[in-house]
């Protein structure tokens, strides 16, 4: 999606919903004029606007008042989108709101598009490709780790990382290009065994990168939990233990709960999305058979799934093709032996197999609350890993890792070639291969289209 920054526009760029105060916003090239068409204090005022805020009446331009308001004015390049911006702060009222909006229109904007203030920022180099999805994930951030991830990208962390990169590649491909203007002399201008060692160094940074994918993914989006396993397995009561609260009703009647219940779980600042299900067995009925497909439907959208089972009432075999049908490549399993206290002889070697290992066998009692803080270690383990460092690049989008992988494989290309004695021609036309990826990820090389993708999924007034 394009859009024409020759026009402006006008968007409530707070919440939907009443409140206290809503904020309009402005910009474009006819932002200030629109100001003074609907303010009269700020057609008045003498004095430069930037970062000025002035009380007034705002008026329809037909002359109605419609409300009292504070306007704040950012001359442009000095704001969020690098052109005249205005802010108008009005009652929270759903009419006027929509009433100060309308007046906005009414004198010369248009309605701005989801993201399009952040793409003009983009656009008008207020912030690389990277930063914009840094502002749309801080927005939808609900936990402290998510929040301090999507503020340091907003920062830039993810662009020093790229422009390092970027700058290397360019020393490096400096040097390549003088030795092909000046090869029919013989000048040798690089030493290609120290040139490999700087390849390999920059391609182990970036699979460092790369592999920070799963957490910053985990961090960013949460980490989907779900609870699976035969009817009274002791799934609700080890969500309620989780949470240390009665979230799920618990019950000895087998197949109590129907349907999935939804809790989120924070574990070390990150978000557990956790969902207890349906007991898996032959439905008794219609309704109970619908609450076992819910289930499987669950755990296949799953990145962990604790696979709960009674040690008691439950045989080594029975745990083994309950996993062999619940089972996937890229599915976390945790088997969680509850019930342990009326057990405690039960050894995680009756149920080791092909699809759980000793390490994700974790013995505990729901009921007693015995072992549950050692469960919730062992999740954050499997389900995140560590937490980054403050302040280092973590890739969190899907776009980063492809077009860093693509890179990755333009770099092998360079190391083989410089292991070959290629010549210069040669090993430049990937070294510039890998130059365009890296520009992909910070946005030096984009399209209308990634445009479109990445800035439709933001907010209208963002």
């Amino acid at each position: 999606m394009s859009y024409d920054q020759r026009q402006t526009i006008a968007a409530i760029s707070t919440a939907p919903g009443a409140g206290g105060i809503a904020v309009v916003r402005i910009s474009g090239p006819q932002a200030l004029d629109i100001g003074s068409k609907c303010c009269p204090a700020f057609a008045k005022t003498k004095i430069k606007p930037a970062r000025r805020a002035i009380f007034s009446a705002w008026n329809h331009p037909n002359g109605e008042q419609l409300d009292e308001v504070v306007v704040t004015a950012f001359v442009g390049p000095n704001s969020y989108t690098g052109e005249d911006v205005l802010e108008i702060s009005c009652h929270g009222s759903l009419y006027v709101q929509r009433a100060v909006l309308e007046s906005c229109i009414a004198a010369g904007a248009r309605l701005a598009n989801p993201g399009e203030y952040t793409q003009r920022a983009f656009l008008n180099g207020r912030m690389d490709l990277t930063q914009a999805e840094g502002v749309a994930d801080l927005i939808a951030s609900e936990s402290e780790a998510s929040h301090r991830l999507a503020l340091n990208q907003m920062k830039g962390g993810i662009s020093k990382a790229m422009a390092s990169f970027r700058q290397n590649l360019i020393d490096f491909a400096a040097l390549i290009e003088l030795e092909n203007d000046f090869g029919e002399e013989d000048v040798t201008f690089a030493d290609r065994t120290a040139l490999k060692q700087q390849v390999n160094d920059l391609r182990a940074e970036i699979a460092r990168l790369l592999l920070s994918f799963k957490t910053g993914q985990a961090i960013r989006d949460g980490v989907a939990v779900v609870l699976a396993g035969r009817p009274n397995a002791g799934k609700s009561t080890l969500l309620n233990a989780l949470l240390q609260e009665d979230r799920a009703i618990v019950s000895d009647i087998a197949g109590t709960t129907r349907d999935t219940i939804n809790a989120d779980l924070i574990l070390q600042g990150v978000k557990f999305n956790v969902t207890d299900t349906a007991g898996i067995r032959e439905a008794s009925d219609e309704i109970e058979a619908m609450g076992v497909e819910r289930t499987l439907v669950e755990v296949s959208k799953a990145s962990v799934l604790l696979y709960v089972f009674d040690v008691v009432g439950l045989s080594p075999k029975e745990v083994k093709d309950d996993l062999v049908k619940l089972a996937r490549p890229e599915l976390e399993i945790i088997a969680v032996a509850n019930k342990m206290d009326l057990n405690p002889y039960t050894k995680a070697e009756f149920f080791t197999g092909e699809h759980l290992t000793d390490d994700r066998f974790l013995p505990l009692s729901a009921l007693n609350v015995m072992n549950v803080e050692h469960l919730k270690n062992r999740l954050f383990e499997i389900g995140v890993g560590e937490l980054p460092p403050q302040g280092s690049a973590v890739l969190t989008q899907a776009r980063h890792t492809a077009a860093l992988g693509q890179a990755g494989e333009a770099l092998e290309r360079v190391y083989t070639g410089l292991s070959s004695n290629l010549s210069g021609d040669l090993i430049a036309l990937d070294l510039r291969q890998a130059m365009h990826y890296i520009g992909e990820v910070t946005g030096e090389i984009s399209t209308d289209d990634l445009l479109g993708a990445i800035f439709s999924g933001f907010c209208i007034g963002k």
